[in-house]
């Protein structure tokens, strides 16, 4: 992957109500004329929201939303407080109600991926550009 340089990075509570601040985030990092928020924003409130229902972040936790930009696309990463080594991956079965909101991640997205860090997880998300002004 290029080299990123990070152009906003907010933590917030592992709470529902923090979703919607996840949203504006987006629109503040990107402008709200940038030809990808529409698709960032939905997957990157997949990713939180999968993050405050599956891991220790909804427990009491925080999760970490960046943006950078990487060789002329945007990146997004979600980072959550972790589900104790366990990781998140698609379900095999389309129709299964869980894993949903991965297939929109894979859908929206140029590429993704998850990366551990110790406890914590990173869901990275990759999106055509331009970088932002």
């Amino acid at each position: 992957m290029a080299s990123s340089e990070v152009i906003a990075s907010l933590t917030l509570p592992g709470v529902e109500r923090s979703a919607a601040q996840v949203r504006m985030f987006a629109r503040d990092a990107l402008g709200a004329g940038h030809p990808s928020l529409d698709d960032v924003q939905t997957c990157v409130n997949e990713a939180f929201t999968n993050g405050i229902e599956h891991t220790a972040s909804g427990r009491g936790g925080k999760v970490t939303v960046t943006f950078a930009t990487a060789g002329g696309d945007v990146l997004a990463e979600v980072t959550d407080d972790g589900a104790g080594g366990a990781r998140p991956c698609p379900r095999d079965d389309p129709m299964s109600e869980d894993g949903r909101g991965l297939r929109i991640i894979e859908a929206l997205t140029l590429g993704w991926g998850i990366r551990p860090d110790g406890q914590r997880t990173t869901v990275w998300m990759r999106f055509p550009g331009p970088p932002p002004c």
